[in-house]
């Protein structure tokens, strides 16, 4: 049990109510119980509850729902020396993210309860945040068989998803979405066409020519999601896309929305701020999966997140170690740690007038936890104190030597932005105060 505390002189956003407002939150027992909007007798409450809680004077900084993370990779059990679930628990902390929802891409994969459960276990030694965990879909994420769904969901794996390897058996993949919609669980897709993506590290077009590097048409995303869209309306399943970063896959989404099924879509901060001109010099710390997009592209993702089309925004942190990323372009690991850095780099979208903070906590806070099917992201009575407190005026230069992470392999090491992560509580406990 934690004592009272009041996180007063801050700016309240407030994600479902899409307002931010000048307020106070007490925290009793890892709870919000008071979120006080307008000037109030503080001292005649806490007379009245006979409490005398902590101050912390957050200084007309914002104060926010802290983020849920989906689809974090933590090199556990495999590939420790990547990231542990210490070092990805105290960056995640850094960052305002108070619940990572964590791959099962691990080597092995998580596909088994007792993998869960040691994941669960190394999570609630090592990491000051929420961990919750992801199953693959299918046996050795091979798309041959599907895993014990129920017996995982037992364990606590809050979906399914073989990542990015597709499940290129349809029969396979629609057997599994059955089941999965009779238990309830969440299937989460990777749309992309395996054939059409295979080996490609850039997306078509007269960049990736010039520089012949192997690429993807964009309509690869766009016939992955149809597929899975089908096989939605066919099985009656909970699906979501783990990210969608073309126009061309917008409308399908939309359309499935508009037909009534249970479908949702997420994205990286990564397409949301980079575009594929940035892999100049091949510049390997820029290669993500799926390859980083057209600015047509990157403005029209950011506009579906602007709008609800695209519910989720995720860090999708992935640790690679600096031998894995010193290569030829074509031959180097995909992915980029985030955890860190997501709340600073999407800033950027606030600073540029595209996107106003509700919106973006929306995205990353209250869209996330409600497909989980959690009852954080909000700042409500009686919601979980898992919050975040931050400047998102002050200036850094990112340094990537200086995270918290195990792998440094983020491509905006030397970046100029804006925003400060002051504090981070997670259950009414601070796991991080800046310069502490």
């Amino acid at each position: 049990m934690t004592a009272p505390i009041l996180i007063h002189n801050a700016r309240l956003i407030d994600p479902e109510a899409a307002a931010v407002s000048p307020g106070a939150l007490l925290i009793e027992a890892g709870k919000i119980t008071e979120v006080l909007t307008q000037t109030v007798d503080l001292e005649a409450m806490f007379r009245a509850r006979n409490i005398s809680p902590s101050r912390v004077d957050a200084g007309g900084a914002f104060v926010a729902p802290g983020i849920v993370d989906i689809g974090v990779k933590v090199g556990e059990p495999g590939e420790r020396h990547k990231e542990s679930y210490g070092t990805a628990g105290q960056a995640a902390a850094a960052g305002g993210v108070t619940t990572m929802v964590t791959r099962p891409d691990t080597q092995p994969c998580i596909d088994t309860p007792e993998a869960l459960e040691f994941i669960r276990r190394r999570a609630q030694e090592a990491a000051p945040v929420n961990v919750l965990s992801m199953a693959a879909l299918t046996k050795g994420r091979e798309g041959r068989e599907m895993t014990e769904i129920g017996f995982l969901m037992d364990a606590g794996a809050v979906a399914f998803t073989d990542c990015d390897r597709v499940v290129t058996d349809t029969k396979v993949l629609s057997r599994a979405m059955t089941y999965a919609r009779s238990l309830g669980a969440l299937v989460i897709g990777h749309p992309q066409e395996p054939g059409l993506s295979r080996g490609a590290v850039a997306t078509s077009g007269k960049f990736a020519s010039l520089r012949g590097l192997p690429a993807v048409s964009p309509m690869a995303e766009r016939m992955g999601l149809d597929r899975d869209i089908a096989l939605v309306e066919m099985t009656g399943a909970r699906y979501h896309a783990d990210q969608l970063t073309t126009a061309r896959a917008l409308p399908a989404l939309e359309r499935a929305k508009a037909n009534g099924f249970d479908v949702t879509a997420g994205i990286s901060m990564h397409h949301l701020t980079l575009n594929a001109m940035d892999l100049a010099d091949y510049r390997t710390f820029f290669k993500v999966k799926p390859p980083l997009r057209s600015e047509d592209d990157r403005q029209a993702v950011v506009a579906a997140v602007r709008d609800g089309l695209i519910d989720i925004v995720g860090s999708f942190h992935t640790p690679q170690d600096e031998e894995s990323k010193r290569l030829p372009f074509e031959e180097a690991a995909s992915g980029a740690v985030g955890l860190e850095t997501m709340l600073p780099v999407l800033l950027r979208l606030y600073h540029a007038g595209e996107m106003d903070l509700p919106t973006l906590f929306r995205a990353l806070s209250l869209n996330p936890a409600r497909r989980l099917g959690l009852d954080c992201g909000r700042l409500a009575r009686g919601a979980p104190a898992d919050l975040v407190l931050f400047d998102a005026d002050k200036p850094l230069i990112l340094d990537r030597f200086k995270l918290r992470s195990k792998s440094k392999n983020t491509p905006f090491d030397g970046a100029r932005l804006q925003g400060r992560v002051l504090g981070t509580w997670v259950g009414g406990r601070r796991v991080y105060t800046y310069g502490g």
